[in-house]
């Protein structure tokens, strides 16, 4: 299970001046072994709630607990060191991670997911956001986690890669949960059975994906539609 408590998040200017809340007065239990949608406006916080179960990111106030194994958000491409190549950050994840994991094993398997070829020894500030998605999603993949977050990782690539990501999901789905933003409704359906919904800074969990995905057409259809 992850427990969020009363969370509250925004990003002040640099000049001290406060920011409106991204995230506010946020409660939710995701339970174990259910896969979740995320959804919302462009801005509406869902990144930043990812990053934040992640434990890559600190509330202002409240406390997110995760009482199993959690992924760094697949799909973000941020987090690798821009000298090394791709080989190199996915050698120095893997041991620091790995648990006594084949750390050779790991780096194959990376190697074989992404597809970058050549690139893969490269260096990371060489590669497009494209690129570094696709490493980041094999890194994942890589890792048995409990939950996996995805922030429109399966949108990453040419058409056979998405499908390729697609696949993967759908194969951890029942060893593990996801906790997925995205754009593409049929995937949401196909991999999530609960939502939450984003909305002015409020967080509404619905058991049934569909009433998550209706919950956000009412929101984004043009004024004057029924």
């Amino acid at each position: 299970m992850i427990k969020i408590s009363n969370l509250y998040k925004r990003y002040n200017s640099r000049d001290g001046r406060e920011a409106p809340w991204v995230l506010q007065d946020i409660n939710l239990a995701i339970p174990q072994n259910v896969s979740v949608g995320l959804l919302g406006r462009n801005g509406a916080g869902k990144s930043t709630l990812l990053r934040l179960i992640a434990g890559m990111d600190n509330p202002e106030r409240g406390s997110v607990e995760r009482h199993c194994r959690v992924s760094w958000p697949i799909g973000l491409s941020g987090g690798f060191q821009g000298s090394m190549t791709g080989r190199q950050n996915v050698k120095f994840v893997a041991r620091v991670h790995g648990g006594g994991m084949n750390v050779q094993r790991i780096i194959d398997y990376v190697e074989d997911f992404a597809e970058l070829g050549s690139a893969f020894d490269r260096p990371i500030k060489t590669y497009s956001s494209g690129m570094r998605a696709r490493l980041n999603f094999g890194l994942s993949l890589a890792f048995d986690f409990d939950v996996y977050l995805s922030d429109e990782a399966t949108a990453v690539g040419d058409r056979a890669f998405k499908e390729k990501a697609s696949k993967a999901f759908k194969d951890r789905v029942g060893q593990s949960s996801l906790i997925i933003v995205s754009h593409a409704e049929g995937i949401l359906k196909e991999l999530c059975q609960a939502g939450i919904y984003l909305k002015e800074g409020q967080a509404t969990w619905y058991d049934d994906i569909n009433d998550a995905i209706a919950a956000y057409h009412q929101e984004t259809k043009p004024s004057g539609q029924p």
